[in-house]
């Protein structure tokens, strides 16, 4: 396997379609939902300008999104772990 294949983890043209793919669906559900490329950089942009405007409390916020998020992930992963153990 070369050193590009390695890295990309497949052939360049297979990770070529797959993202093309995988673009093709989120470009849907992005139109569906009504969001534009613009939106997610505002949206990031707007989370930032929050934390400097807002101090701590955005902190605050920061640390709710990661706790919300970590309530599914880290039970999910361990589900998961737990299913894939092989003795």
């Amino acid at each position: 396997m070369s050193g590009l294949a390695r890295f990309l983890g497949d052939t360049p043209f297979r990770v070529f379609i797959k993202l093309l793919v995988i673009s093709f669906l989120v470009g849907i559900v992005m139109s569906a939902f009504g969001w534009s490329p613009y939106d997610v950089l505002y949206g990031i942009r707007n989370f930032f300008l929050d934390i400097w405007h807002m101090g701590f409390r955005a902190i605050d916020r920061f640390l709710g999104y990661f706790l919300l998020g970590a309530a599914i992930v880290i039970p999910a992963f361990i589900i998961l772990r737990l299913f894939s153990y092989r003795k």
